[in-house]
């Protein structure tokens, strides 16, 4: 029998309110035939998408002055996929699939065909030999809503443009360069007018979650960042042609984490033992173990962590539905353990990930401020 997780953990909920529903849903509201309006969004011919990278739920609804506009739109939480991270969560959204699916399991994971060698979804650009849709086989809702007849635009900005997680991800006919806010604003607003048929525009803006991974979350930077950031949506939606829904999600929320509470592995060597590599982020560990010390693994890094990770085999967390149906050519991918941090916590490895320590926002765990992500509509 699998223990319960501790109080507060947000479980996510795929199929029913996450973000591998939310383009279906889209696609459902467009009219779009087999396709499935899940969220009960609103119906019409236009749709903009916008996810704004860590913007949390619980963040959002504390911050009413910062952010009127966001807080006036009608709507409620839905769940992030696990890891709570982008390249996870931000692939759940473009392909409509849970994570055991996609197969995109978090920041840093084990590269195909190695025992030991990390793979970084974000600096696709270093693992040139992994072929992008190999790695994630699966239509994109973009493509599916393309090939029903949606007009479909991706903006993003021009670094996004051919790296391989937008190809893994978001890939689509219609990717667009939109660099400044101005741009997108512009950009997404001519796109949804022109045609007459059904229109689908996705936009991304990642400067809250860089402001908050740099200064932190509950920083006066954040706040001054989600003030620009509740015009910039306003903006985008007073620009839009009559007719056209606003929806506005986010990918994960962030939790700020002293350096008193963080752990890291390489001062501990009983978190080394049988360990061949430590993966994923501060928040959610990958750890995979030699051959035959999985079970040892695991024992050691849950009795080392106790109370301040929930620690799993790899078949425990496929079991409590972490990760959601789980292919096969996906299994490998897992950690022979996974560490969700629970609480003001992280599992650091400063030698291997020397950038992710000074970092103060952090995210990938399954507490309700990171799990938990706005889907909020305004029609025009």
């Amino acid at each position: 029998m699998i223990a319960a997780e501790p109080a507060g953990t947000v479980l996510p909920r795929y199929g029913e309110a996450s973000l591998s529903d939310v383009l279906p849903s889209v696609l459902g509201a467009l009219g779009v035939a087999g396709e499935q309006n899940e969220l009960d969004l609103p119906t019409a011919q236009r749709y903009c998408v916008l996810l704004i990278d860590a913007l949390g739920w619980n963040a959002l609804r504390a911050h009413q002055v910062q952010a009127p506009f966001l807080n006036s739109m009608a709507g409620s939480a839905i769940t992030a996929s696990v890891p709570s991270t982008t390249v996870t969560s931000l692939t759940s959204l473009g392909t409509g699939l849970v994570p055991g699916r996609h197969g995109l399991l978090g920041y840093t994971t084990r590269k195909p065909g190695t025992a030991a060698t990390l793979f970084n979804a974000l600096r696709w650009d270093e693992h040139k030999d992994v072929d992008p849709l190999a790695y994630q086989p699966h239509p994109t809702v973009f493509e599916r809503a393309a090939r029903a007849g949606v007009a479909v635009t991706v903006l993003g900005q021009r670094k996004f443009s051919r790296s391989g997680l937008t190809s893994a991800a978001l890939r689509s006919p219609g990717f667009t360069i939109a660099d400044s806010l101005g741009e997108r604003v512009a950009l997404a607003a001519s796109a949804v007018a022109d045609g007459t048929g059904p229109a689908l525009v996705y936009v991304y803006d990642g400067d809250l979650d860089f402001t908050g991974h740099q200064r932190g979350c509950r920083s006066a930077a954040w706040r001054y960042q989600l003030v620009l950031l509740d015009r910039f949506v306003e903006e985008l939606y007073l620009a839009l042609p009559p007719g056209t829904v606003l929806l506005v999600t986010a990918d994960h929320g962030m939790v700020d984490v002293a350096s008193a509470q963080r752990i890291d592995v390489d001062h501990i060597a009983a978190l080394q033992d049988g360990v061949v590599l430590v993966a994923g982020e501060a928040r959610f560990r990958h750890v995979y173990a030699a051959e035959g010390a999985a079970a040892d693994v695991h024992a050691t890094w849950r009795d080392v962590l106790g109370s301040r990770a929930t620690v799993l085999s790899r078949d425990d967390a496929i079991a409590r539905g972490w990760f959601g149906a789980v292919e096969a050519r996906v299994v490998d991918r897992i950690g022979d353990v996974v560490a969700a941090v629970n609480g003001d916590c992280a599992v650091e490895r400063r030698s291997v990930f020397p950038i992710e320590a000074k970092l103060i926002g952090l995210h990938g765990a399954l507490s309700a401020d990171e799990m938990l992500v706005p889907l909020l509509t305004m029609a025009g």
